[in-house]
């Protein structure tokens, strides 16, 4: 690690004891995982007495099935259609084969960019929600006011809410909108679907109609050695 992240890691540390869970630099850029428990101290510190006065972005994260690839890229045949793909995500499967959530440990988290303009230095901080039935972390928005919008956003997409925030509300989806369509969970194709009716003269809601599919297209991986397949063939 740099000089400018260990120093900064040992304040932190000595100021707030086991505030500071992990640190990774990578690429120039430092993620200190910090306790959930800890994250208004340890942000108030950042900002006065490190500088880092302004909040650059907030966001939730989803680790669910994080590290699961679906892609068969080792064991797809060399020969034949294969799509090449487990249907294992979100939007692959029917409403009846559909996955019950994980409610696996430090599964939501929410992660805040930070910029410090005196010191021309970045900062990211990662929070893990400590329980993931119901994600839930103290606002910042004491602490920089640009986190409000920031935070319902969080809440709209991924259902964390945020303790202590003037007016935790959705903004981005519609009124009356169940679920949280930024969820690993959640089906690509939704839950509901909205046409003009003619009859009622206006616009309604009902089921999806979409048929859930497998968006992945079928790959002939093989083709014969005299050459391409003549035209007509349904095969080729």
């Amino acid at each position: 690690m740099s000089d400018v992240t260990n120093r900064l890691v040992d304040a932190l540390n000595e100021a707030i004891p086991e505030s500071v869970l992990a640190v990774d630099e990578r690429l120039g850029e430092v993620t200190l995982t910090i306790a959930a428990e800890h994250l208004p101290g340890v942000c108030r510190r950042l900002r006065d007495r490190h500088g880092y006065e302004q909040l650059i972005d907030l966001f939730g994260v989803d680790f669910m099935g994080y590290g699961n690839a679906e892609w068969e890229t080792d064991d797809a045949s060399s020969t034949g259609f294969s799509r090449g793909v487990q249907p294992a995500t979100a939007g692959r499967f029917t409403f009846d084969t559909a996955p019950e959530p994980e409610m696996s440990e430090n599964r939501f988290a929410v992660e805040y960019l930070l910029l410090s303009v005196s010191r021309n230095h970045r900062l990211r901080l990662r929070v893990y929600c400590p329980d993931t039935a119901m994600p839930v972390l103290p606002s910042v928005v004491e602490i920089w006011n640009a986190a409000n919008w920031y935070e319902r956003e969080a809440f709209d997409l991924f259902g964390i809410l945020f303790e202590g925030h003037p007016d935790l509300r959705r903004i981005l989806t519609d009124y009356g909108f169940v679920g949280h369509p930024f969820r690993k969970d959640f089906p690509q194709i939704g839950h509901v679907e909205m046409r003009y009716d003619p009859e009622t003269r206006r616009v309604i809601y009902q089921p999806v109609t979409i048929e859930p599919r497998v968006l992945v297209p079928k790959v002939r991986r093989d083709v014969c050695a005299e050459g391409p397949a003549p035209a007509g063939d349904d095969d080729a």
